[in-house]
């Protein structure tokens, strides 16, 4: 019997990191529409506030939490909140990540704060609102955690050479990938199925910012601004011919999350066009 997707999740409880904008406001609203009730957890009180009051404009359950995912006294003041608010937490969705540090439109090179924040942020922030999570849904024996983790974590795009500026980034994320599988199995024993979802391209702030680094810093890809320089990059490289969406990626979590993967853990999914294949 096929789910129905307005109650695939209903009555779930949902924390997602990063949730504020971009992917991961695709995520949560996806989740939302499902029938879950989310926490959006971003580094703003103000934009994570302004993006669960969205939702509930909507007719959705939410509430927002300013969280910082590199202090973990942070996230378990947000898991304590969502919990006291809730009851629970069925699925975390660690989705907070960056690209580089501060003015890498600019660079043509990785400097050292660029390792230092990716890392901080993609690889240790995932490692702290798991460990936020874990000890409730092993009380519970079960949940659901999906890592957003990039395709650039499997494989660098074309012939990197030198510094290139994703290194950093690309490295944090292939990290992310290989926490989940070593994750997996640790909590299998609990009931706890923990996958990533491996994003391509898609038209968010973080990608406006990598197209403006590749044009002040090489050769343009179109004759139009970013927005055509993004749209001929997937033409011309994705066989699906086009980018995705932050609600291609939500629907990809909202399975994970869903008791139709209930046998799924330690996976990591393409969500990219077919842009990269393993």
């Amino acid at each position: 019997m096929t789910t129905n997707p307005a109650t695939q999740l209903e009555g779930k409880v949902a924390l997602v990191t990063g949730a504020a904008r971009g992917i991961g406001f695709g995520i949560a609203t996806v989740l939302a529409e499902r029938g879950s009730q989310v926490a959006i957890c971003d580094l703003s009180d103000d934009a994570s506030a302004e993006a669960a009051e969205e939702l509930a404009s909507a007719g959705h359950s939410a509430m927002g939490i300013a969280t910082d995912v590199t202090d973990r006294d942070s996230l378990d003041a947000a898991v304590e909140r969502i919990i006291e608010n809730y009851g629970r937490i069925d699925i975390l969705v660690a989705n907070a990540g960056v690209w580089a540090s501060t003015g890498y439109e600019d660079r043509p090179e990785y400097n050292d704060a660029d390792w230092d924040i990716t890392h901080s942020v993609n690889v240790r922030g995932v490692v702290h609102s798991a460990e936020a999570v874990i000890p409730h849904m092993q009380e519970r024996g079960t949940g659901r955690i999906v890592n957003i983790a990039s395709h650039g974590g499997r494989k660098p795009r074309g012939v990197a050479t030198g510094r290139t500026l994703g290194f950093p980034y690309i490295v944090s994320k292939a990290g992310v990938i290989q926490w989940t599988h070593g994750l997996a199995i640790e909590m299998a024993p609990y009931n706890i199925t923990v996958n990533a979802v491996c994003p391509g391209e898609l038209w968010t702030n973080m990608i406006q910012g990598i197209y403006t680094n590749r044009r002040n810093v090489s050769d343009a890809l179109s004759d139009g601004g970013i927005s055509d320089d993004f749209r001929v990059s997937m033409e011309n490289t994705v066989p699906l011919g086009r980018g995705q969406t932050p609600r291609d990626i939500g629907h990809a979590v909202a399975f994970l999350a869903s008791d139709d993967a209930a046998e799924i853990t330690g996976q990591a999914l393409n969500v990219n066009g077919g842009a990269k294949m393993n």
